[in-house]
């Protein structure tokens, strides 16, 4: 009788998950065959075939050898990761498909009146490696509009949500239900061919990025009570909507910002934690979704993406403590006793960069044009031009030098999101471009599970036993 319960119990438990699978139906309610599907079906045929010369010409080549210390160091500087959106070298710093970020500000498409580029237009040359027309970038925000929508159940899953739970959490896990109705997910349960693979992987990520407003704007409102979500406008690009749905529409600069903003956090290649994190996750078949969802689970450390937060909350320490327009002297001295009480200054140093980030110059750039009086931009100038030389004189980083965290925040506040709990969602919605971009084309392209050789401490010192 107990075998009989169990084969039932296995056989309804089956039915139903067959029947999950037929009701999980795609939730997106735009064109299937976008310009942007089209085109990179156009390619993927080309790239596949070149990555087959580039392997077969230089596959048994070795990038050198790994050292010990980078297995104990965290990995630091070792090549072990295909990421083709972008690539960062320690002096330059970072270049969206071999474009700098001064490139995409002059190259990519605008909003009419605006300076800065359109986010939808990075994206298209994520995925391409094409500067797109001003027609394909407004037909892509059409189509990320008319996806917009997120389910009752997540809109449920979020409202219910204490508003103590940090928004990085509350994200993670909106974002982890859209798998719901993955496309990939349904498609490979039905038997789809490997081949085939990126297809539903392009419609999810499409999904994905689309939704993000709705569900970073309904955070934003749940836990800091600013009202009613408007719906998302047809007509209006991805940060327009974004910004309307945060409660910042009206303010055309603010909008110019998120533009700037999301394009220059989109994409650092593969090696930090949420790129990586992302694709590793993505290398199991996971969904996007799922994939993505553990991309903000690693932003969300102090040490990534919530650095900016820590950034903020430094500043105003210092403002509260030496007060506003301080001297050079009370600013040295705050920085030191920062150093001496075992903390590091936050925003100042980076894994790979050598120099000032991009990221950081772009935003002060945009800061010296919009807001050049606003006295935490003055603290944060001063700064520059003070903790440098600090940190070299103490020794504390191989780069002394602003990373993009150090800058972010004070724009954010400057124009009335205050809430530095949630910046590192606006972080997070950024990233999916650069995640996405690269999960549909690992699955394009075939990419194998990700499975690196891990090593004890015994081991390490039986290897290297008896030897110089």
């Amino acid at each position: 009788m107990a075998s009989s319960l169990s084969s039932r119990s296995i056989l309804n438990a089956s039915k139903s998950r067959a029947a999950w699978a037929r009701s999980s139906q795609f939730s997106t309610t735009a064109a299937k065959n976008s310009a942007l599907k089209e085109r990179l079906a156009q390619l993927i045929p080309q790239q596949l075939e070149h990555v087959k010369a580039v392997r077969a010409q230089h596959g048994s080549k070795s990038f050198g050898e790994v050292k010990v210390d980078q297995l104990y160091g965290g990995m630091r500087g070792l090549p072990a990761l295909i990421w083709d959106g972008s690539v960062l070298d320690a002096d330059e710093g970072i270049r969206f498909r071999g474009k700098t970020i001064p490139e995409c500000q002059e190259l990519l498409p605008k909003a009419p009146g605006g300076s800065e580029p359109l986010p939808e237009g990075l994206f298209w040359l994520l995925l391409t490696g094409e500067v797109p027309t001003q027609e394909q970038v407004t037909e892509l925000s059409k189509d990320w509009a008319a996806r917009a929508a997120i389910p009752s159940f997540v809109e449920e899953i979020l409202d219910r949500c204490p508003p103590t739970l940090h928004p990085m959490s509350q994200f993670s896990l909106a974002v982890t239900a859209l798998n719901h109705n993955s496309a990939f997910a349904k498609a490979y349960q039905d038997g789809i061919s490997k081949k085939d693979y990126w297809g539903p992987t392009f419609e999810d990520s499409m999904d994905l990025i689309a939704k993000l407003p709705n569900i970073a704007g309904r955070i934003y409102r749940n836990v800091f009570g600013q009202g009613k979500l408007p719906a998302v406008d047809p007509s209006k690009d991805y940060s327009q909507n974004l910004a309307t749905l945060l409660g910042f529409g009206d303010n055309a600069n603010f909008v110019e910002l998120l533009r700037l903003y999301i394009t220059i956090h989109s994409d650092h290649e593969g090696g930090n934690v949420s790129a990586h994190t992302g694709k590793l996750v993505g290398s199991a078949l996971s969904d996007p979704f799922l994939a993505f969802g553990a991309s903000l689970n690693g932003l969300a450390g102090p040490l990534h993406g919530l650095a900016n937060q820590e950034v903020l909350l430094w500043l105003r320490k210092m403002q509260s403590k030496i007060g506003e327009n301080a001297s050079d002297e009370a600013v040295k001295e705050y920085v030191w006793s920062t150093l001496k009480g075992g903390q590091v200054v936050p925003g100042y140093g980076h894994a790979v960069l050598r120099k000032t980030d991009p990221r950081y110059t772009a935003q002060r750039e945009f800061a010296l044009k919009h807001l050049p009086e606003d006295p935490m931009f003055k603290l944060v100038g001063q700064i520059y031009n003070i903790v440098p030389g600090i940190l070299l004189e103490a020794g504390k980083a191989k780069n002394p030098w602003p990373n993009v965290d150090a800058h972010s925040g004070v724009l954010l506040t400057y124009y009335g999101l205050t809430q530095m709990q949630f910046y590192t969602v606006l972080f997070g919605v950024s990233r999916a471009f650069g995640v996405a971009a690269q999960l549909i084309w690992d699955r394009a392209l075939g990419a194998p599970l990700e499975r690196p050789k891990s090593y004890s401490t015994a081991a390490i010192e039986k290897i290297f036993a008896n030897k110089q």
